[in-house]
């Protein structure tokens, strides 16, 4: 039997496979933070359950819709997840393709804090500039 906290991380990479976003907002906190690496567009640190919505949307945007992520595993206790992903996007003439990790911190049964790490940062930042 898994862990709620898996559960809940993999509905939300589901929910984001089919721009759910509506069951993504149910499973964050409203003061959830976001932090994402790197030197680009999307790089910060997001503050708030409508930032962080924004930060998919650009994302969606900036892709053309095209942004993938693949669920390699999921590890999970009481109050961490964690999710060992591969994102693949195509975007004016470039294509990502890299590999990540994403650390939550979860109370509550909501995300309160994320942070995202790119396998190949500079690529990452190449493709979203």
């Amino acid at each position: 039997m898994a862990h709620p906290n898996e559960d809940l991380l993999r509905r939300g990479y589901e929910a984001f496979g089919k721009g759910d976003m509506a069951t993504i907002a149910e499973l964050f906190a409203d003061d959830v933070v976001w932090h994402v690496p790197g030197n680009n567009p999307l790089s910060g640190d997001h503050e708030g359950r409508d930032s962080v919505l924004a930060f998919f949307g650009k994302s969606a945007e900036l892709s053309g819709g095209t942004l993938k992520l693949e669920v390699h595993d999921i590890l999970a206790n009481d109050e961490h997840g964690v999710a060992l992903t591969r994102g693949s996007a195509q975007r004016g003439g470039k294509s990502l393709d890299n590999n990540g990790v994403q650390v939550v911190h979860i109370r509550d049964g909501k995300v309160v804090e994320s942070w995202l790490y790119a396998g190949d940062q500079a690529a990452s930042d190449e493709f979203w500039s």
